[in-house]
């Protein structure tokens, strides 16, 4: 008999086996705690400023904080797009949950803007009636962004098509009917975007000075509050709801699903077009309730930043919040860091993209463990 060394990859990743809850937020901390050391060395690098200057610059991003006082049109401006971009997610978790990857949420979100900007610029000013008036919006923007993403999941449930794909190339046809719609109805002409929506007289806009005396004439209090209520509508209907049970059975394996007697077309569709309806509705918050237009960025990047918000919270609502919070957070920061010290903007996408490298990859080990090469003695 003899030996001989039977070599194996350098490294190898398996899973490992769930981490206790201590270990495994130890390891989000410690990565988001290194991320912060990478940051305040790039901001050095490029700016050449230290960490006390970095500090004051995200405060005055994230909350307003300017010589001592916080700045209420600040503070609530990010509240206001934290509270879209936690919307987005929520609307996609239903959707990730059963493993059907709905990428276009950003197109759902431009359909529900363009039903809304439809019916602002048309029936609005007839109603009567503000309140009918966004009851409408609301109702039919729900309804547009159910109908864009109803058509991906039912190729899927009856053909078996890509869904990332489909949904994917939606976003792109969704874009290009905004444009179309700012050409139809541009002002100024030869302006190529449709401006400002009914200006001084704004009918159709959703209120912000909502219980003023709560939170000043800048508060977005119905938004928060509305987006509070469908992540309270998104808890209960994934765990407590026979709808919520199908869905995990169903993300676990369809076969098993079948078995058990679950209609998997119908709740693929159901489901998707539920995701595709909130999508809709964040857009008539977006449209309503902020930027009183549509274009082709009215989604503003927040139906892909949504699935990074989704995938690090686990679907779990709590979670999902402040992966939003830290998300928006850090973006404004570093959009004030890089103001500040005279840069292009861009430079704050790069610092929250190396935040969000580090937070992505602790998910990693999280999950899975590296088990370096050894070398095994084998009888021949």
């Amino acid at each position: 008999m003899t030996k001989t060394n039977v070599k194996e990859p350098l490294v190898r990743i398996v899973k490992r086996d769930p981490l206790p809850f201590w270990k495994s937020w130890g390891i989000r901390v410690a990565a988001f705690a290194l991320s912060m050391i990478v940051y305040f060395w790039a901001v050095y690098f490029f700016t050449g400023k230290v960490p006390g200057d970095v500090f004051k610059a995200l405060m005055k991003g994230t909350i307003g904080l300017n010589n001592g006082r916080i700045s209420d049109i600040t503070l609530w401006k990010n509240i206001r797009d934290i509270m879209f971009l936690f919307g987005v997610a929520l609307a996609l978790s239903p959707a990730f949950k059963m493993r059907f990857w709905n990428i276009g949420g950003e197109g759902q979100i431009i359909m529900g803007g363009i039903a809304t900007a439809i019916i602002m610029r048309t029936l609005a000013p007839h109603m009567g009636s503000n309140t009918v008036s966004l009851i409408l919006m609301a109702v039919i923007s729900a309804v547009a962004g159910a109908l864009w993403a109803a058509i991906p999941a039912i190729f899927n449930a009856t053909h078996k098509t890509n869904e990332t794909l489909f949904t994917l190339m939606m976003n792109y046809i969704a874009m290009q009917l905004a444009a179309f719609v700012n050409v139809l109805w541009e002002n100024p002409k030869g302006s190529g975007t449709m401006g400002t929506i009914n200006g001084l007289n704004e009918e159709g806009y959703l209120p912000q000075s909502f219980l003023s005396k709560l939170v000043g004439e800048d508060g977005y209090l119905l938004i928060v509050l509305m987006v509070l209520a469908i992540a309270i509508f998104i808890y209960f209907y994934l765990t407590k709801s026979q709808h919520g049970y199908e869905i995990a059975v169903i993300g676990d394996s369809q076969d098993t699903a079948r078995y058990a007697g679950i209609n998997v077309k119908k709740v693929i569709i159901r489901t998707v077009a539920i995701s595709g309806a909130i999508c809709g509705f964040m857009g008539f918050l977006v449209v309503s309730g902020a930027d009183h237009t549509v274009s082709t960025t009215t989604g503003g990047g927040r139906g892909f930043t949504a699935i990074i918000v989704t995938w690090l919270g686990k679907m779990n609502v709590f979670y999902m919040l402040l992966v939003s919070a830290l998300i928006v957070g850090l973006g404004n920061g570093a959009a004030e860091l890089a103001n500040t010290a005279g840069l292009d903007k861009a430079l704050g996408d790069v610092l929250t993209g190396i935040v969000l490298f580090f937070i992505l990859a602790s998910e990693l080990f999280v999950t899975y463990k590296l088990i370096f090469r050894h070398v095994k003695k084998e009888e021949m």
